[in-house]
């Protein structure tokens, strides 16, 4: 499989049977990771995950296209006009085949940004062996060689980014989820989630390279 960087917290994964897609959001190059997939998977509602009149315009365009996600992520679609048949419910524990490989939804909420904002359902998704945990530090539900790990967040301490990737011990770690950083500032992640989090391989992706996994 390869695995393809977007920005922020998108990314493509190309099977040899078709193209899935993960959180095409706002701070992303959502267009070119969206060409000739065939799935798209959400992870939560939140506009940097997924820009609902983007993604409907583009279930129009392309009537291959299907997309799974929380049922709120669902609600936000059709209310901006999104064709039903072509939206799929998951939760914790499903096992969606898309793309001709595994996939199994873990996670279930947002990570806390303050007790005074609102949590939205938020699932991780495991595809093959790479884990993309939305806005959470939830543990895959299955071994995950490659981990996709978020580096900047309102809801996130570099030390717990460090502490999740060493509870994961990943062959590979990719950082995603950064796009409030400058560039001095992701320098800086690197080297501390680089040099603690005891990754087999860290490797930053620029948007638009790809990792065979």
């Amino acid at each position: 499989m390869r695995l393809t960087v977007w920005g922020h917290s998108c990314i493509s994964i190309d099977t040899g049977d078709g193209r899935l897609v993960v959180d095409p959001g706002s701070f992303s190059r959502a267009d070119a990771a969206l060409e000739d997939a065939g799935t798209v998977l959400i992870t939560h509602e939140h506009a940097d995950h997924v820009v609902p009149e983007h993604l409907v315009a583009v279930l129009e365009a392309r009537p291959d296209l299907a997309v799974h996600a929380p049922v709120e992520v669902l609600e936000l679609l059709m209310e901006h006009g999104a064709p039903g048949a072509r939206l799929h419910a998951v939760s914790v524990g499903d096992r969606p085949a898309v793309a001709g490989t595994d996939v199994l939804v873990g996670g279930g909420t947002h990570a806390e940004i303050h007790p005074d904002v609102p949590r939205p359902a938020n699932v991780g998704y495991l595809i093959g062996t790479v884990w993309h945990p939305g806005d959470s530090l939830d543990l895959p539900p299955g071994d995950a060689e490659v981990l996709l790990l978020p580096a900047a967040a309102p809801w996130l301490k570099l030390a717990e980014a460090i502490d999740f990737c060493r509870a994961v011990a990943p062959r590979v770690a990719v950082p995603i989820h950064d796009a409030i950083l400058s560039d001095p500032g992701r320098a800086l992640a690197d080297r501390l989630l680089s040099g603690l989090g005891r990754a087999g391989e860290y490797r930053r992706l620029a948007p638009g390279e790809s990792l065979e996994v």
